[in-house]
């Protein structure tokens, strides 16, 4: 990653050095910045693990630096509950630890809110999957005042992934529902207009899956092009690839529908989409879940502890993913899985002991490097490069991801919204930082969940939580 150099002036200077005041806000455990990951050395016959103290000490110390070098300055702040919008997780007080001079309010109560857009009235719009509606909140003069609502499309199926485009000088909604995607005329005050399908009979409930990803998300190219993502029907299996279109990948749809391609696959569940400022579609991929130990050799109290789940393996086996998708790539799942032994940047792969034990189905080493991971099992949902938007400056030369958090881990894995720095000559993201947390108590449970991150043309972050059942306003 390239050198950053932020400033100390003002409330608006978010990331600047910890030198500038305050405390860094990062935390010592792999939630923020580069994992504590186990170093590794490879040999001829495998990969010997390294347990000194010295090199795990070493290891820490350098993550703590790097992250630290870019973190905002952090505080625990109240979260504001107007009149209204209090019950249910709100019926006690609440706390956001936010960056120092921002505040945080629940500006709207929305019940299994999920992913959101901005209308070109400026209204937002969230999907509710488990309602199968989409609902409007309508901003009032007094922005942190709650907004109007109304439900804009009901009776859908799972719907999640929303996106704007215009189309021969019409504006159109695109809405993606578990297994079709939907256009339909945008009518401005009056809300939608016709629909038409673009695409039908997309993968979704399978019965012989075992961790079915069903919701869809969605984004539009600079070539108008809809590019959807397809989740897998399990945690590791190979027959996801069997499809037409395969599941665990990414695939686009002209805007009038059909000319499928397949963009990217081995993509787990890419539900996070966004187009980075070089024009190259990213996604935040989910990796697999209670991953066997893959190589031989003594861990865990075991004399050969390949093929065996162990729980101290899997808190930080494998790391999710934010990856370049470039076209006809493959992601490597379910044949290879990241290695996170010499850190989170370009990341290499491990032989997936259950379907490519050996390397015998897929030469991993084939694959292009992970462009930038994140902590195992943080739960990557919604993402954004933020170049053009109106929060502060030094926000929008990077991205935010919301991560909902783990389950499969001991400690879990917090939900929060992280920050990464996009570099112009690299083409890639740096180490995250925690840009908002709190969500998740010292013993582990948690009262909300982090959904979406999306700038609003207010100059304030908009997040939604699935588990609270709450729109926040973040307000620099």
């Amino acid at each position: 990653m390239r050198s950053i150099t932020f400033g100390c002036g003002g409330v608006l200077a978010l990331l600047a050095a910890v030198a500038c005041g305050g405390s860094s806000g990062v935390s010592a455990t792999p939630s923020t910045g580069e994992a504590q990951t186990t170093t590794t050395t490879t040999t001829a016959a495998t990969k010997t693990q390294i347990t000194t103290a010295a090199a795990n000490t070493q290891t820490t110390t350098t993550t703590k630096t790097a992250a630290a070098s870019i973190a905002p300055p952090r505080v625990s702040v109240s979260v504001s509950v107007p009149a209204g919008n209090g019950g249910g997780a709100f019926s006690s007080p609440r706390s956001l630890t936010v960056p120092r001079g921002w505040k945080a309010e629940v500006w709207a109560r929305v019940s299994g809110a999920r992913f959101m857009a901005w209308t070109p009235e400026r209204a937002l719009l969230v999907s509710v999957p488990g309602n199968d509606d989409v609902v409007e909140l309508e901003p009032r003069a007094q922005a942190s005042e709650p907004p109007r609502r109304h439900v804009l499309l009901s009776g859908l199926n799972e719907p999640q992934g929303l996106a704007f485009d215009t189309i021969d000088g019409q504006q159109v909604l695109y809405v993606a529902e578990s297994g079709e995607i939907d256009r339909y005329v945008w009518l401005g005050a009056a809300g939608v207009g016709a629909r038409t399908v673009i695409a039908r009979g997309l993968p979704a409930a399978d019965p012989r899956g075992d961790d079915v990803h069903t919701l869809k998300s969605l984004v539009v190219g600079p070539d108008h092009r809809v590019y959807v993502n397809i989740g897998s029907a399990f945690n590791a299996s190979t027959i996801d690839q069997q499809g037409n279109p395969p599941r665990a990948s990414v695939v686009s749809f002209s805007p009038t529908g059909g000319d499928m391609r397949v963009i990217a696959t081995g993509v787990r569940n890419g539900e996070g989409l966004s187009f980075a400022p070089d024009g190259v579609l990213w996604s935040a991929i989910n990796e697999r879940d209670q991953i066997p130990y893959p190589f031989h050799g003594a861990y865990g109290g075991l004399a050969d502890a390949y093929g065996r789940v162990i729980q101290a393996y899997v808190n930080d086996h494998p790391p999710d993913e934010l990856v370049a998708l470039t076209p006809g790539r493959n992601v490597g799942w379910p044949y290879c899985d990241p290695d996170p032994s010499h850190g989170l940047a370009a990341m290499g792969f491990d032989d997936d002991v259950q379907n490519n034990p050996g390397g015998k189905r897929l030469d991993c080493a084939t694959l292009a490097p992970i462009n930038r991971g994140l902590p195992a099992h943080s739960a990557p949902l919604g993402f954004h490069f933020l170049e053009g938007s109106s929060l502060p400056a030094r926000l929008t030369q990077g991205a935010v991801v919301a991560v909902h958090g783990s389950w499969d881990r001991e400690p879990p894995r917090p939900p929060a919204v992280l920050w990464l720095p996009w570099s112009r000559a690299r083409h890639n993201l740096g180490a995250a930082v925690t840009l908002i947390s709190g969500f998740q108590l010292p013993n582990g449970s948690r009262w909300g969940r982090a959904v979406d991150a999306l700038p609003g043309p207010d100059g304030a972050l908009y997040v939604s939580d699935d588990t609270a059942g709450a729109i926040y306003r973040f307000v620099p």
